[in-house]
């Protein structure tokens, strides 16, 4: 009886913990053992395995390094380059205005590269461990190997990435040498918030119609304490970069600003990915344990087991489908290929639709879900937490949820999502089967 006092007692703590906060997760926990190597399956984990085989061989560029030669590797765009001047990573001595950090992504990977760096950053997303972090020497003489670096998560594991491995879009206050001017304050980013508050700190290439941003500019120092007195109309529709920076050095002369929305979006959606599947594995260890020490049966769950999975995974399907998106107040377009780049590839249902298809007039994407369902990380969420994901993603797309935070959604925008993933995710579709209802369903008012 003192190992189940002891078990409901910790459960009963963790239960109040919030999703926003570190919760106490150990990173070292059996079931997720972070720092582990054996059982890696992120991108970077298997292309090194793939260089080490001698399947895979980067190439050296003079100018960039192995930079063009990991983006093809990863198949990673080119177009998906976004340009940081705030000196906020590791690298902070090499990064200033006239020598932003570049950053490119896929679906899974995230590269950093700066002018004449010592290495090229790299972190790609591992389906249980979520960001491993790994370095690339820029040295020609060597035979490449991308190195894990765990000391990232000094900055990488916190309640801005929601305690887990992760990564996170901040916006300062800059000053006019790239150094943030911390008293002014900043803001984590992402797909809820107001474009006024994105992008201090950042290149912006793009146009944006009746907003702005703080992209482009810097804070004067003797508005430090004053920073509302930050000229937004200076950086707003910025289109070409070349006046600001020797952009030749760069693979691209843009940091387009449908990419930084894109980027905003999918960074915490991976975070939450994790978190959820994190903080499931554990609780349900602990249910497990709880349920052998007290004589119950396998399966049983108490309520607050029910809570850490339930409620976390509440969030997870808010967030997936948009439903706290700051509004656009007028068409964003960007400057390069990078839209078309990014909506070409991806899953179409019978009527050509995808999820990764954009609106850009008053939203980011034309049908509100996230194209991160297509991930292995969510496929490989603990049944559990996908058990009642679904069963919420049915009641929201057949229309039985109409409350507070799903009523806005309208019935055209459920029609659709719910034709595309059954169409495009076969376990979805298998689910919605199940219960018996057909993918055209929704219950009109």
């Amino acid at each position: 009886m003192k190992l189940a006092a002891f078990l409901a007692a910790a459960i009963a703590v963790r239960a109040q913990s919030d999703i926003s906060g570190t919760m106490g997760l150990d990173l070292e926990d059996r079931l997720i053992r972070y720092s582990a190597s054996d059982d890696l399956r992120d991108p970077i984990s298997r292309l090194q395995r793939a260089m080490d085989a001698g399947e895979i061989r980067l190439k050296w560029n003079a100018k960039q390094g192995y930079l063009p030669s990991v983006l093809e590797a990863l198949k990673i765009p080119v177009s998906s380059q976004v340009l940081v001047f705030s000196k906020t990573s590791f690298q902070l001595q090499r990064i200033a205005p006239p020598t932003p950090r570049a950053l490119y992504f896929n679906d899974d990977a995230y590269i950093g590269w700066v002018v004449d760096g010592d290495v090229v950053e790299v972190s790609s997303q591992d389906p249980l461990k979520g960001s491993i972090f790994y370095t690339l020497d820029q040295a020609p003489g060597r035979k490449p190997k991308f190195v894990r670096r765990d000391e990232c998560l000094q900055c990488h594991a916190s309640p801005r990435t929601l305690g887990v491995p992760g990564h996170m879009v901040r916006s300062v206050y800059s000053g006019n040498d790239g150094y943030p001017i911390f008293q002014a304050g900043g803001f984590n980013t992402d797909h809820r918030s107001p474009m006024k508050e994105r992008w201090g700190g950042w290149y912006v290439t793009g146009t944006h119609a009746n907003d702005y941003h703080m992209g482009n500019t810097f804070l004067a120092e003797k508005d430090k304490e004053n920073p509302e007195n930050l000229d937004m109309k200076r950086g707003a529709n910025v289109t070409k970069l070349g006046k600001r920076f020797d952009s030749s050095r760069y693979l691209s002369p843009n940091s387009d600003i449908v990419a930084l929305m894109v980027l905003e979006h999918q960074v915490r959606m991976h975070n939450l990915i994790t978190r959820v599947s994190y903080e499931a594995r554990v609780a349900l260890e602990q249910q497990a344990s709880m349920n052998k020490a007290l004589g119950r049966p396998e399966g049983e769950w108490s309520d607050s087991t029910r809570r850490r999975i339930q409620n976390p995974t509440e969030v997870l399907l808010q967030y997936m489908l948009f439903r706290d998106e700051a509004p656009l107040k007028g068409e964003v377009k960007g400057v390069n290929s990078f839209a078309a780049d990014f909506a070409r590839t991806g899953a179409r249902d019978s009527r050509g639709r995808s999820l990764r298809e954009f609106d850009l007039q008053t939203r980011l994407f034309k049908y509100p879900c996230s194209f991160l369902v297509y991930t292995t990380a969510f496929d490989e969420l603990p049944a559990e937490v996908k058990s009642h994901l679904y069963k919420r993603l049915a009641e929201v797309l057949d229309g039985r949820d109409r409350g507070k935070v799903f009523g806005p959604m309208s019935d055209e925008d459920r029609r659709a999502v719910r034709e595309i993933l059954v169409d495009t995710k076969p376990e979805i579709a298998a689910y919605f089967q199940s219960l018996n209802m057909p993918s055209n369903r929704i219950e009109l008012r």
